[in-house]
Protein backbone atom coordinates (compact mmCIF):
# COMPACT_ATOMS: atom_id res chain seq x y z
CA UNK A 1 0.00 0.00 0.00
CA UNK A 2 1.26 3.49 -0.85
CA UNK A 3 0.47 6.22 1.65
CA UNK A 4 -0.72 9.43 -0.02
CA UNK A 5 -0.53 11.64 3.05
CA UNK A 6 1.63 12.06 6.15
CA UNK A 7 1.56 10.06 9.36
CA UNK A 8 0.82 11.79 12.69
CA UNK A 9 3.27 11.74 15.58
CA UNK A 10 3.77 13.52 18.87
CA UNK A 11 6.56 14.72 21.13
CA UNK A 12 6.59 16.34 24.57
CA UNK A 13 7.79 19.88 25.25
CA UNK A 14 7.29 21.70 28.56
CA UNK A 15 4.75 19.01 29.49
CA UNK A 16 2.70 19.70 26.35
CA UNK A 17 1.93 16.98 23.83
CA UNK A 18 2.76 18.52 20.48
CA UNK A 19 1.83 17.07 17.10
CA UNK A 20 3.78 16.84 13.87
CA UNK A 21 3.11 15.38 10.44
CA UNK A 22 5.82 13.16 8.99
CA UNK A 23 5.86 12.67 5.22
CA UNK A 24 8.24 9.69 5.30
CA UNK A 25 11.49 9.12 3.38
CA UNK A 26 13.44 8.90 6.63
CA UNK A 27 16.78 8.33 4.90
CA UNK A 28 16.63 11.69 3.11
CA UNK A 29 17.86 15.04 4.50
CA UNK A 30 15.43 16.46 7.10
CA UNK A 31 13.29 19.45 6.10
CA UNK A 32 11.07 21.21 8.65
CA UNK A 33 8.01 23.17 7.53
CA UNK A 34 6.96 25.60 10.29
CA UNK A 35 3.57 27.30 9.92
CA UNK A 36 2.41 30.74 11.04
CA UNK A 37 0.03 32.04 13.69
CA UNK A 38 -3.50 30.58 13.88
CA UNK A 39 -2.53 28.17 11.11
CA UNK A 40 -1.68 24.46 11.14
CA UNK A 41 0.87 22.01 9.78
CA UNK A 42 -1.37 20.75 6.97
CA UNK A 43 -1.24 24.16 5.29
CA UNK A 44 2.11 22.95 3.93
CA UNK A 45 0.67 19.88 2.19
CA UNK A 46 1.18 21.19 -1.34
CA UNK A 47 4.81 22.01 -0.57
CA UNK A 48 5.39 18.67 1.17
CA UNK A 49 3.98 16.70 -1.75
CA UNK A 50 6.44 18.39 -4.11
CA UNK A 51 9.47 17.77 -1.89
CA UNK A 52 8.79 14.43 -0.19
CA UNK A 53 10.67 12.40 -2.83
CA UNK A 54 13.95 14.22 -2.07
CA UNK A 55 13.53 15.25 1.57
CA UNK A 56 12.34 13.83 4.88
CA UNK A 57 9.60 16.40 5.41
CA UNK A 58 8.37 17.08 8.94
CA UNK A 59 5.70 19.69 9.67
CA UNK A 60 4.97 20.49 13.33
CA UNK A 61 1.83 22.05 14.79
CA UNK A 62 3.00 24.84 17.08
CA UNK A 63 1.63 24.79 20.64
CA UNK A 64 -1.94 26.08 20.69
CA UNK A 65 -2.37 25.25 17.01
CA UNK A 66 -3.67 22.35 14.94
CA UNK A 67 -3.57 19.06 16.81
CA UNK A 68 -1.06 20.21 19.44
CA UNK A 69 -2.14 20.91 23.01
CA UNK A 70 -2.96 24.42 24.21
CA UNK A 71 -0.82 26.13 26.85
CA UNK A 72 -2.69 25.67 30.17
CA UNK A 73 -2.29 29.33 31.14
CA UNK A 74 -3.03 30.65 27.65
CA UNK A 75 0.40 32.28 27.40
CA UNK A 76 2.22 32.07 24.07
CA UNK A 77 5.58 33.79 24.08
CA UNK A 78 8.36 33.34 21.57
CA UNK A 79 10.62 31.68 24.14
CA UNK A 80 8.15 28.79 24.42
CA UNK A 81 7.82 28.39 20.66
CA UNK A 82 11.61 28.42 20.22
CA UNK A 83 11.98 25.82 22.96
CA UNK A 84 9.43 23.60 21.20
CA UNK A 85 11.34 23.80 17.92
CA UNK A 86 14.61 23.02 19.71
CA UNK A 87 12.94 20.04 21.38
CA UNK A 88 11.61 18.72 18.09
CA UNK A 89 15.06 18.79 16.49
CA UNK A 90 16.63 17.33 19.63
CA UNK A 91 14.12 14.51 20.15
CA UNK A 92 14.17 13.48 16.51
CA UNK A 93 17.98 13.66 16.52
CA UNK A 94 17.39 15.36 13.19
CA UNK A 95 20.09 18.03 12.95
CA UNK A 96 21.37 19.59 10.89
CA UNK A 97 18.04 20.50 9.29
CA UNK A 98 16.73 22.73 6.55
CA UNK A 99 13.82 24.96 7.61
CA UNK A 100 11.05 26.56 5.57
CA UNK A 101 8.82 28.80 7.68
CA UNK A 102 6.02 31.36 7.58
CA UNK A 103 5.17 34.41 9.70
CA UNK A 104 5.21 33.41 13.40
CA UNK A 105 6.97 30.21 12.38
CA UNK A 106 9.55 32.30 10.56
CA UNK A 107 10.11 34.48 13.62
CA UNK A 108 10.63 31.37 15.74
CA UNK A 109 12.87 29.68 13.17
CA UNK A 110 15.09 32.75 12.75
CA UNK A 111 15.63 32.96 16.51
CA UNK A 112 16.31 29.24 16.79
CA UNK A 113 18.82 29.40 13.94
CA UNK A 114 20.59 32.34 15.57
CA UNK A 115 20.85 30.37 18.81
CA UNK A 116 22.02 27.14 17.15
CA UNK A 117 23.50 28.12 13.77
CA UNK A 118 25.34 24.82 13.43
CA UNK A 119 22.05 22.89 13.37
CA UNK A 120 20.52 24.61 10.31
CA UNK A 121 21.80 24.08 6.78
CA UNK A 122 19.48 26.49 4.95
CA UNK A 123 16.64 28.71 6.11
CA UNK A 124 13.61 30.16 4.34
CA UNK A 125 11.41 32.65 6.20
CA UNK A 126 8.23 33.99 4.61
CA UNK A 127 7.50 37.36 6.25
CA UNK A 128 9.06 36.17 9.50
CA UNK A 129 10.96 39.17 10.87
CA UNK A 130 8.10 40.42 13.01
CA UNK A 131 7.03 44.07 13.44
CA UNK A 132 8.80 46.62 11.25
CA UNK A 133 11.03 49.34 12.74
CA UNK A 134 8.19 51.80 12.15
CA UNK A 135 5.67 49.69 14.04
CA UNK A 136 8.12 49.14 16.91
CA UNK A 137 8.74 52.88 17.16
CA UNK A 138 5.02 53.59 17.24
CA UNK A 139 4.48 50.91 19.88
CA UNK A 140 7.21 52.43 22.04
CA UNK A 141 5.22 55.67 22.21
CA UNK A 142 2.73 53.93 24.50
CA UNK A 143 4.03 53.81 28.09
CA UNK A 144 5.11 50.35 29.21
CA UNK A 145 2.63 50.26 32.10
CA UNK A 146 -0.23 51.08 29.72
CA UNK A 147 0.78 48.20 27.45
CA UNK A 148 0.93 45.88 30.43
CA UNK A 149 -2.50 46.95 31.67
CA UNK A 150 -3.97 46.48 28.18
CA UNK A 151 -2.52 42.97 28.05
CA UNK A 152 -4.19 42.13 31.37
CA UNK A 153 -7.52 43.48 30.12
CA UNK A 154 -7.22 41.60 26.83
CA UNK A 155 -6.32 38.35 28.58
CA UNK A 156 -9.27 38.71 30.90
CA UNK A 157 -11.56 39.29 27.92
CA UNK A 158 -10.11 36.28 26.08
CA UNK A 159 -10.76 34.09 29.12
CA UNK A 160 -14.43 34.97 28.87
CA UNK A 161 -14.76 34.12 25.18
CA UNK A 162 -15.74 30.69 23.93
CA UNK A 163 -14.37 29.44 20.61
CA UNK A 164 -16.54 30.73 17.78
CA UNK A 165 -18.96 28.13 16.46
CA UNK A 166 -20.04 27.98 12.83
CA UNK A 167 -23.39 26.38 12.10
CA UNK A 168 -22.11 24.69 8.95
CA UNK A 169 -18.79 23.83 7.37
CA UNK A 170 -19.69 26.11 4.48
CA UNK A 171 -19.95 29.07 6.89
CA UNK A 172 -16.42 28.38 8.11
CA UNK A 173 -15.19 27.95 4.55
CA UNK A 174 -16.62 31.34 3.64
CA UNK A 175 -14.66 32.85 6.55
CA UNK A 176 -11.45 31.27 5.28
CA UNK A 177 -12.08 32.62 1.77
CA UNK A 178 -12.82 36.09 3.14
CA UNK A 179 -9.50 36.07 5.00
CA UNK A 180 -7.47 35.59 1.81
CA UNK A 181 -9.04 36.42 -1.54
CA UNK A 182 -6.07 34.89 -3.43
CA UNK A 183 -6.93 31.34 -2.29
CA UNK A 184 -8.39 28.94 -4.83
CA UNK A 185 -11.53 27.05 -3.82
CA UNK A 186 -9.44 23.88 -3.45
CA UNK A 187 -6.89 25.60 -1.20
CA UNK A 188 -9.55 27.20 0.99
CA UNK A 189 -11.42 23.92 1.44
CA UNK A 190 -8.24 22.01 2.33
CA UNK A 191 -7.11 24.61 4.85
CA UNK A 192 -10.56 24.69 6.45
CA UNK A 193 -10.91 20.90 6.65
CA UNK A 194 -7.61 20.53 8.50
CA UNK A 195 -8.03 23.70 10.55
CA UNK A 196 -11.31 22.81 12.27
CA UNK A 197 -12.89 20.41 14.73
CA UNK A 198 -16.53 19.37 14.71
CA UNK A 199 -18.23 20.02 18.04
CA UNK A 200 -20.57 17.59 19.75
CA UNK A 201 -23.61 19.65 18.75
CA UNK A 202 -22.64 19.50 15.08
CA UNK A 203 -21.17 23.00 14.81
CA UNK A 204 -17.59 23.72 13.72
CA UNK A 205 -14.76 25.59 15.49
CA UNK A 206 -11.18 26.46 14.59
CA UNK A 207 -8.55 24.33 16.30
CA UNK A 208 -6.31 27.19 17.50
CA UNK A 209 -6.52 28.61 21.02
CA UNK A 210 -8.39 31.93 21.33
CA UNK A 211 -5.60 33.20 23.59
CA UNK A 212 -3.30 33.32 20.56
CA UNK A 213 -5.11 36.54 19.68
CA UNK A 214 -3.49 38.20 22.72
CA UNK A 215 0.22 38.55 22.06
CA UNK A 216 2.65 39.11 24.97
CA UNK A 217 3.14 42.77 25.85
CA UNK A 218 6.91 42.35 26.04
CA UNK A 219 9.59 40.50 24.08
CA UNK A 220 13.33 40.08 23.85
CA UNK A 221 14.90 43.52 23.23
CA UNK A 222 15.11 44.28 19.51
CA UNK A 223 18.89 44.70 19.68
CA UNK A 224 19.19 41.15 21.04
CA UNK A 225 16.95 39.80 18.25
CA UNK A 226 19.15 41.56 15.70
CA UNK A 227 22.20 39.90 17.25
CA UNK A 228 20.52 36.53 16.75
CA UNK A 229 19.93 37.38 13.09
CA UNK A 230 23.61 38.33 12.78
CA UNK A 231 24.60 34.97 14.26
CA UNK A 232 22.89 33.01 11.46
CA UNK A 233 25.57 31.48 9.24
CA UNK A 234 23.55 29.43 6.76
CA UNK A 235 22.18 30.75 3.43
CA UNK A 236 18.88 32.50 4.19
CA UNK A 237 15.99 33.36 1.88
CA UNK A 238 13.52 36.03 3.04
CA UNK A 239 10.28 36.17 1.03
CA UNK A 240 7.69 38.98 0.99
CA UNK A 241 4.35 39.61 -0.71
CA UNK A 242 4.01 43.00 -2.41
CA UNK A 243 0.37 43.25 -1.22
CA UNK A 244 1.07 42.22 2.37
CA UNK A 245 1.03 44.37 5.49
CA UNK A 246 4.52 43.10 6.31
CA UNK A 247 7.52 45.40 5.76
CA UNK A 248 10.19 44.36 3.25
CA UNK A 249 13.58 44.23 5.07
CA UNK A 250 15.42 45.53 2.00
CA UNK A 251 13.33 48.69 2.20
CA UNK A 252 13.31 49.16 5.99
CA UNK A 253 16.98 48.35 6.60
CA UNK A 254 16.70 45.10 8.53
CA UNK A 255 18.53 43.13 5.84
CA UNK A 256 21.75 44.75 7.16
CA UNK A 257 21.55 42.43 10.19
CA UNK A 258 22.03 39.29 8.06
CA UNK A 259 25.33 37.88 6.84
CA UNK A 260 24.07 35.74 3.98
CA UNK A 261 20.46 36.56 3.14
CA UNK A 262 18.56 37.34 -0.04
CA UNK A 263 15.13 39.01 -0.25
CA UNK A 264 12.57 38.21 -2.95
CA UNK A 265 9.28 40.10 -3.26
CA UNK A 266 6.27 38.48 -4.94
CA UNK A 267 3.83 40.61 -6.92
CA UNK A 268 0.11 39.82 -6.66
CA UNK A 269 0.67 38.11 -3.33
CA UNK A 270 -0.12 38.90 0.27
CA UNK A 271 1.03 37.50 3.59
CA UNK A 272 0.40 33.88 2.52
CA UNK A 273 2.47 34.18 -0.66
CA UNK A 274 3.23 30.44 -0.66
CA UNK A 275 -0.48 29.92 -1.30
CA UNK A 276 -1.08 33.04 -3.39
CA UNK A 277 1.73 32.39 -5.91
CA UNK A 278 2.41 28.70 -5.33
CA UNK A 279 4.23 27.85 -8.56
CA UNK A 280 6.51 30.87 -8.34
CA UNK A 281 7.13 30.14 -4.68
CA UNK A 282 8.10 26.54 -5.46
CA UNK A 283 10.42 27.74 -8.22
CA UNK A 284 12.24 30.07 -5.81
CA UNK A 285 12.26 27.46 -3.04
CA UNK A 286 13.55 24.57 -5.12
CA UNK A 287 16.21 26.75 -6.73
CA UNK A 288 17.37 27.84 -3.27
CA UNK A 289 17.35 24.33 -1.82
Amino acid sequence: MTLTGPTSHAFVSQRLRLHYADWGNAGAPPLLLVHGGRDHCRSWDWVAERLRDRWHVIAPDLRGHGDSQWSPDGTYDNAGFVYDLAQLVHQLDAGPVTIVSHSLGGNVSLRYTGLYPETVTKLVAIEGLGPSPKVLAERAQTPFADRWRKWIADKRAAAGRLPKRYATFEDALARMQAENAYLTDEQARHLTIHGMNRNEDGTWSWKFDNHLNVWPFTDVPQAEIEQLWQAITCPTLLLYGADSWASNPEKDGRIAHFRNARVVEFENAGHWLHHDQFERFMGELEGFL
